[in-house]
């Protein structure tokens, strides 16, 4: 028996009922208007098997998956938030502590917060911010308790030369120099002169802080500090102290609300000798070297004072390359912030923070 048969007795093969359905689908006008039992089971097979191609062959429709959709837009979220952390770190900052960082200003100094928005926000004060030797060894001549003791006064003379309010008010640091060997000529000659005629080699800010009261004043009562000081025997059995703090002194001029804050890096070396080996006397040190970085802190000819520049100046004030005040893993000297002792002529560096 054929694989289908019309009303008229005649046969129809599997591919020709095919091509009469398809064309009845498609409205062709020849098509039968009553399909036959085979032709419905035909058209029937052909609605849940996939259709032939032009060459007999069975077209293959791969079935559509159901993409994790959801997913993909919680992974795409997350990337964007860690480009905002990576690029916008301060914003982070800001909607974490509470702060409108829709304002320009969100971030700017004030009288209240005279640290907001610097890494110096998160450092000790005053000589709490000086990392201190754990425990101490006798060295050379000196037995474990007088190095303790020496180290203790580097530190005073640190707090007396640094951060003393009268100091950085511009008033004569008499309990620093107390505390200078007063045998050491090149050093006294310094001492003597530049309070007078303040010059490139004979600068009251080559070992003192100092502001001068009609152009600028400290904001608050504090001053950030960061360093440390170490110690090892130095020549003739001396104990040879050494100090690298970093100092940050928020300042505004008389009358003003601009908040800068001027930041100097100092390395002091001091030796502590034998009075019965060197020229010196008891509780004293020598100064073998004295050097320091500041930015915001003036350019030019030296005054014998810091000079903040604010208002207009400060565009002026920096013409160097770019410098980061607050980077202390790159050696002393090194960095390229302006005013470096010894550096007459150097232009100032630019701050990339403050």
């Amino acid at each position: 028996m054929g694989a289908g048969t019309e009303p008229d007795g005649s046969s129809r093969s599997d591919e020709e009922w095919e091509r009469f359905l398809r064309e009845s689908v498609a409205g062709s006008a020849d098509a039968p208007k009553e399909p036959s039992a085979r032709a419905r089971e035909v058209a029937g097979r052909l609605r849940t098997e996939p259709r032939r191609g032009l060459d007999g062959r069975r077209d293959h429709r791969p079935a559509r998956s159901r993409r994790p959709v959801g997913r993909y837009v919680v992974g795409l979220l997350a990337v964007l938030a860690l480009l905002f952390v990576a690029l916008a770190p301060g914003r982070v900052v800001d909607l974490v502590t509470g702060s409108d960082v829709s304002r320009p200003d969100a971030r700017r100094a004030t009288a209240q917060d005279p640290f907001r928005g610097s890494p110096a926000t998160a450092w000790a004060s005053g000589t709490a911010g000086i990392t201190m030797p754990k425990e101490t060894k006798a060295v050379g001549g000196m037995s474990a308790a007088e190095v303790g003791r020496a180290l203790n006064r580097s530190r005073d003379f640190l707090a007396a030369s640094s951060l003393d309010r009268a100091v950085l008010r511009g008033e004569r640091p008499e309990k620093a120099i107390a505390l200078i060997n007063p045998h050491q000529k090149d050093v006294q000659h310094l001492l003597k002169t530049a309070f007078q005629a303040p010059g490139e080699k004979n600068d009251p800010l080559l070992l003192f802080s100092r502001f001068q009261p009609s152009r600028a004043h400290l904001v608050g009562d504090i001053v950030k500090t960061r360093g440390a000081l170490t110690y090892r025997e130095g020549e003739r059995g001396a104990l040879r102290a050494t100090a690298d703090v970093t100092f940050v002194y928020p300042v505004a001029r008389p009358g003003g609300d601009e908040i800068l804050r001027t930041i100097v890096r100092r390395e002091l070396v001091l030796s502590w000798d034998d009075p019965d080996k060197v020229h010196t006397e008891p509780g004293t040190f020598s100064v073998v070297s004295y050097n320091y970085d500041m930015t915001n802190g003036g350019c030019g000819t030296p005054t014998g004072y810091f000079v903040p520049p604010f208002g207009p100046d400060h565009d002026a004030d920096e013409s160097g390359r770019e410098v980061d005040p607050y980077d202390r893993g790159t050696p002393f000297g090194q960095g390229g912030s302006a005013g470096s002792a010894g550096s007459a002529g150097d232009e100032c560096g630019r701050a990339t923070r403050s």
